[in-house]
């Protein structure tokens, strides 16, 4: 994508958005959003651009055919066929169209989903849904080695984890977090980038500090405080125990889940309506200067549809327009 983003990139997309009054935000991570925090105001602005234009939208045609004919392509839907020199297949993640690709010689990786959240089921985690904060989380491979890492909100649900740290091991890790059918390990730290040894130290501080105050009602280290009370349990740290009264092994073992809480993965859900594929069209297939098929003059596809996929914030959506903003120049010129 570094040829492609060179011609159109985030700022341009910015820029047009801003043009036609959408206001846009950045996180701090990077990732961008409307203002309004509503999809449905990218939406309303495509569907006011595309009247304005005069563009005609038709609805419920499903495309059951695509082949060529004498330099001209024939779109076969339920209602009729459509004739044209140029199309541009830019449908997501469909396995019907995938399987016509097919037969027009596209070979296709095969599809996995990418941005889920992971289901766990751990007492440290339960009744905490809607709990968030900041933390690293890493995939565990089957030797405990560390594989996959990203740090970021973190989100508890009634399900498990989710937020931007787990969608983002979600996308990296798409393709082997599928080929161990989502029965995997994590460890997360929720003090990000501190250490167990580091960690340990400041519980043995807060210890001579707050000696006769209760640990269940003494929240440290900027947790939330039912999660702190949860890695407490966890710690065989009991209500109403004060600072004074624990002992080398219980600060030792609270240091840990503090900083390497393992948790078992056993299978995913997707994060509200969000759902991306990794997998499509062979990217070895397409002319990126123009996102054509290298195969057939005159087929130009855009977004999901290729073998690309990314984390969330609207990286995903920049893949599609600056894909649908070559694909248009190309389209448009005349040959």
């Amino acid at each position: 994508m570094l040829g492609p983003f060179h011609t159109f990139m985030t700022g341009d997309t910015m820029e047009w958005f801003e043009k036609k009054g959408i206001s846009l935000k950045i996180e701090e991570d990077g990732r961008i959003f409307p203002e309004s925090n509503s999809s449905q105001t990218i939406i309303n602005c495509f569907i006011k651009e595309a009247e304005r234009l005069q563009i005609e939208v038709l609805k419920q045609h499903p495309v059951k055919g695509i082949k060529n004919e004498k330099n001209n392509w024939l779109i076969s839907t339920e209602n009729k066929t459509f004739i044209s020199r140029k199309v541009l297949v830019a449908t997501g993640s469909n396995p019907k169209i995938w399987n016509l690709l097919k037969v027009l010689g596209h070979s296709i990786i095969p599809p996995v989903p990418s941005l889920f959240t992971f289901n766990i089921n751990d007492s440290r985690i339960k009744d905490l849904p809607g709990v968030s904060t900041m933390a690293a989380v890493s995939v565990l491979s089957k030797e405990d080695t560390t594989k996959l890492n990203s740090e970021g909100p973190l989100l508890i649900t009634h399900w498990g984890l989710s937020g931007p740290a787990i969608l983002k091991l979600s996308a990296w890790g798409a393709v082997d977090l599928f080929d161990v059918n989502y029965q995997f390990k994590i460890k997360v730290n929720w003090l990000k980038s501190e250490t167990e040894a580091s960690v340990f130290e400041r519980l043995k501080e807060l210890k001579n500090k707050h000696t006769k105050k209760s640990l269940h009602t003494n929240t440290q280290l900027e947790l939330p405080k039912r999660l702190w009370q949860n890695l407490l349990l966890a710690s065989k740290i009991y209500e109403n125990q004060k600072w004074a009264e624990t002992n080398h092994h219980q600060l030792k073992e609270l240091a840990s889940q503090l900083t390497q809480t393992i948790f078992h993965v056993q299978g995913k859900s997707t994060f509200k309506e969000e759902f991306v594929t990794a997998g499509g069209i062979n990217l070895k297939e397409i002319n990126f200067k123009r996102y054509e098929s290298k195969i057939h003059k005159g087929l130009f596809f855009a977004g999901e549809v290729l073998n690309i996929d990314a984390i969330t914030g609207g990286f995903n959506f920049q893949n599609a327009w600056t894909g649908g903003f070559i694909a248009a120049k190309a389209i448009a010129t005349i040959d």
